[in-house]
């Protein structure tokens, strides 16, 4: 019990969530554009510079900030959880021993699992927010009104039921697999450098970051097009049983890209999202590292965590 409450496992999960927080700021553009491409299928531009200009053209000089502070409170809370959870798990079960990735990989899975289960409403109303105001090609989408965060969560679970927060669960609980393959692949990657020097350079924990996401993302990328559209729940389309995003509204939308855009339509939005959340999870992972370091030598403690 002391592993799960240390205050090793709170700095972890502190720097985790600075981190991330201060990457995304940096990037969020891109991650506008993403989302734009994911949900918006009509929307010709398919190039990350291009949908930002759209945006800025037609909407303002701000719009690819729009929806900024939902955005980063959730991700705030998501990764507190998930590093939390992580290094937690993994004190408990490594209990001072060298990890191995095969243990990366099952905590950073049941961490990836709490983590969804936790925080999927904040997403929900982040991704709602982020698009209001938003220009669409896509008559099929219905637009939002809402205020705020709080009155997002009003408006949603008045008119659509509680367990509308939930949209987009499925996929999202599928889509552990990438911060898990992300941990698993920086862990392990992590470990080999370290058999040949003592310490990482700031660019050796870039560099290893966004490998880790790229993977990651790449291999997962059709279902996080599925989670958006499901979050974002405006589209008119397949109306009944949306409730969590069940396994047959997954593959019917799967289905449907395919009919519509071939393969490739999966893939839409690619090059927005690796561009940002390979740049995004490398600079979160340095930031973490450095903030991780800093703490624990200002507290003149040293990490009881084997790599």
């Amino acid at each position: 019990m002391s592993s799960v409450l240390s205050y090793e496992s709170l700095v972890h999960a502190v720097a985790g969530a600075v981190g991330s927080m201060t990457a995304m700021t940096v990037f969020f553009p891109l991650d506008t554009a993403r989302l734009r491409l994911q949900v918006d299928e009509k929307r010709k531009s398919k190039t990350t510079h291009m949908v930002l200009l759209e945006i800025i053209k037609e909407e303002g000089l701000l719009a690819p900030y729009r929806g900024w502070f939902p955005v980063i409170s959730s991700l705030c809370c998501s990764n507190f959880v998930y590093f939390y959870t992580f290094n937690s798990l993994k004190a408990v079960w490594v209990k001072g021993q060298h990890s191995t990735t095969g243990k990366d990989l099952v905590v950073g899975f049941v961490a990836g699992v709490v983590n969804v289960l936790l925080t999927t409403p904040l997403w929900v109303v982040n991704t709602r927010l982020k698009l209001q105001g938003a220009k669409f090609r896509n008559e099929d989408i219905v637009p939002t009104n809402y205020s705020g965060i709080i009155d997002a969560f009003h408006q949603i679970i008045r008119d659509e039921g509680i367990l509308a927060l939930w949209n987009g669960t499925f996929p999202s609980l599928l889509l552990v697999f990438n911060p898990a393959i992300q941990f698993m692949f920086y862990e392990g990657l992590k470990r080999q450098l370290l058999k040949k020097r003592t310490k990482l350079s700031s660019l050796d924990v870039f560099l290893i970051g966004a490998i880790a996401k790229a993977i990651a993302t790449t291999v997962t990328y059709p279902m996080q097009t599925v989670q958006s559209i499901l979050r974002f729940g405006r589209h008119r389309l397949n109306p009944e049983n949306r409730t969590l995003g069940s396994l047959r509204n997954v593959l019917y939308l799967l289905h449907q890209r395919v009919r519509r855009f071939g393969i490739a339509g999966l893939y839409k939005g690619l090059e927005a999202k690796l561009l940002q959340t390979v740049l995004t999870a490398a600079l979160m992972f340095l930031v973490y590292e450095k903030l991780t370091a800093a703490t624990f030598m200002v507290m003149g403690l040293k990490s009881t965590r084997k790599h």
